[in-house]
């Protein structure tokens, strides 16, 4: 902005005139052309000074250099400062290590960095490029939402080497809510409880938590919880009244409760159990 000639000090005797609008005026004398922009109340200024004539506008220079200096200052806040990271890998890397460098390039990219991956061969691996190549485009496939190929994979000497770069037009994949978590997996849960309560007891300890419980000496039978159906001998009661029905219980409506209790004594687990 400061090699910019502002009226006065501009020395050519010719200029080529462009008013505020932009439009072409043609080739004036300097003085007219000052006289011109001191009638408008602004400046000239000379914009193409190698220009032959030169090319000189007419506009407010105050306000020229305020806009100038803000393009300027928008321009540095939206660059970042891109470096290029480098990760190394080997053709007979392990699954674990390839996903663990694989992560930490995604990062790399997620950052705004490029990064340049190299297979290192040793030995007789060089006469196997097609291991490197298989690796390099497993790495892409991988990063793929967040990043693109900027230099194809090339074999340079005993290495092989790619360069990544971020993508900006893609959009990293969202990521799965974790079962159990959550609104929904408050309800998952929830109901994984009610379903609990409602799960089938069997003879041959099958169901854990749920298994049947012994009864005390001399207790004939014990009434079931509500809900729960008993397997007696391989066959399923068909629901909680029978069951106890069929143990010589007459009260039915103990078989309804939904404790089960004998002789006063909890029965663990909440199911009925076969009589000694």
């Amino acid at each position: 902005m400061s090699d910019h000639r502002v009226n006065e000090r501009i020395r050519a005797r010719e200029v080529r005139l462009i008013d505020p609008e932009g439009k072409q005026l043609g080739v004036k004398a300097l003085p007219d052309a000052l006289t011109f922009a001191r009638q408008l109340d602004l400046d000239l200024v000379e914009v193409a000074p190698d220009a032959n004539p030169p090319v000189c506008r007419i506009m407010d220079y105050n306000r020229f250099k305020y806009e100038t200096a803000q393009k300027a200052k928008e321009s540095r806040k939206k660059a970042t400062n891109t470096s290029i990271k480098e990760m190394k890998y080997r053709p007979k890397i392990g699954t674990g290590d390839f996903l663990t460098k694989t992560r930490q390039v995604g990062r790399f990219l997620e950052e705004g960095h490029k990064v340049k991956v190299t297979i290192m061969f040793r030995g007789r691996e060089v006469s196997h490029p097609e291991l490197g190549m298989k690796i390099l485009e497993d790495l892409a496939e991988e990063v793929a939402a967040v990043a693109k190929v900027e230099a194809a994979p090339k074999l340079d000497g005993r290495n092989m080497v790619m360069v990544l770069a971020p993508d900006r037009r893609a959009k990293p994949p969202a990521r799965k809510p974790t079962p159990g978590t959550g609104a929904d997996g408050v309800a998952h849960a929830s109901a994984a409880r009610d379903g609990a309560v409602g799960a089938a007891a069997v003879t041959d300890g099958t169901a854990p938590g749920n298994v049947l419980a012994p009864l005390p000496p001399g207790t004939s039978g014990a009434p079931a919880t509500s809900g729960v159906a008993v397997a007696v001998d391989g066959e399923r009661a068909p629901s909680a009244a029978s069951a106890a029905g069929a143990a010589g219980e007459e009260d039915t409506d103990a078989g309804l409760a939904a404790a089960v209790s004998v002789n006063g004594s909890p029965v663990p687990g909440g199911v009925v159990g076969a009589s000694s």
